[in-house]
């Protein structure tokens, strides 16, 4: 899906849904400067698939605060929302070779489909693995589900995409350093994940791996709290035939009670340390570059 590269392709892609924080910039850091050191390109993307909690200011502000950092990036930047279009022909891709269907399930129906059962699995995350509810379903009422407009989300059917694989799944993880070791894939523990939602036809999970195709990217220096999902990028990237990038799942950036940072938690921005005063001097020590 992408031309062959000649030089080493490095990425960002935060989601415009808040301000960046100490963790965006660690993540951007090492992302621009694994670049430099390489001799590679710096790509910015800008992931805003969720339509609700996307806003032009928040990406507006992503560029400021990578600027001020003293990153430079290619232009254009690749939204994703832009490319809605590409992501449908890849859920195509996947229904073709039959290992995707849809599911009709809301959040609520889910939880109390598996309420009261303590032992049910859970994926990485800790939310509880599908039931398999709407794979069970009837053709017949499937078809009358989709005839009476009902939106679904496409669900990848794991065991079945898992078992038309001719190879075994892994991928190479270099976390912080430069010293390769082979990681194991094991997508089957996420049960069988949305790889396209109501409102889009995509998920991040899709989403992330055609974006690094089609861009070229050939190494991904993200947080560890995405370690786990690169089975399911890996399972996508084989059943999609898309190439493979080099992974780099570095630390977390921690808050003072040993937590993540988030948006969701309130946690310090980059503006907001920046109206204190902070450098981007600062914002390097802070994270741990020398």
């Amino acid at each position: 899906m992408s031309e062959p590269q000649s030089q080493p392709v490095w990425r960002f892609a935060p989601s415009p849904n808040g301000l960046l924080h100490l963790g965006h910039a660690y993540s951007a850091l090492r992302n621009f400067e694994g670049a430099r050191r390489s001799g590679g390109r710096f790509l910015l993307r800008i992931e805003d698939i969720d339509v609700v909690r996307s806003r032009p200011e928040y990406e507006a502000a992503i560029y400021e605060d990578l600027a001020w950092l003293g990153l430079e990036w290619e232009t254009p930047v690749r939204r994703q929302s832009e490319h809605l279009g590409e992501y449908a022909l890849a859920v195509d891709g996947l229904r073709n070779r039959g290992v995707v269907y849809p599911c009709f399930c809301t959040r609520g129906e889910i939880a109390r489909g598996v309420e009261g059962k303590k032992d049910w699995p859970r994926d990485p995350d800790g939310a509880p693995l599908y039931p398999g509810t709407c794979k069970r379903m009837k053709r017949e009422q499937r078809e009358a589900f989709l005839l009476a407009g009902r939106h679904a989300a496409m669900r990848l059917d794991m065991p079945d995409a898992c078992a038309g694989l001719e190879q075994t799944l892994g991928w190479r993880e270099f976390g912080e350093g430069e010293e390769r070791r082979d990681v194991r894939a094991e997508p089957q523990v996420w049960g069988d994940v949305i790889v396209a939602r109501r409102d889009v036809p995509t998920s991040y999970h899709l989403a992330v791996v055609i974006d690094d195709a089609l861009q070229g990217v050939t190494d991904v220096a993200r947080g560890m709290d995405l370690f786990h999902a690169t089975s399911v990028h890996r399972l996508l990237q084989a059943l999609l035939d898309l190439p493979q990038p080099n992974y780099r799942h570095h630390r977390l950036i921690l808050d003072d009670d040993g937590g993540k940072l988030s948006k969701s938690k309130g946690s310090a921005t980059l503006r907001d340390l920046r109206a204190e005063g902070a450098t981007p001097t600062d914002i390097r020590r802070m994270v741990g570059l020398a």
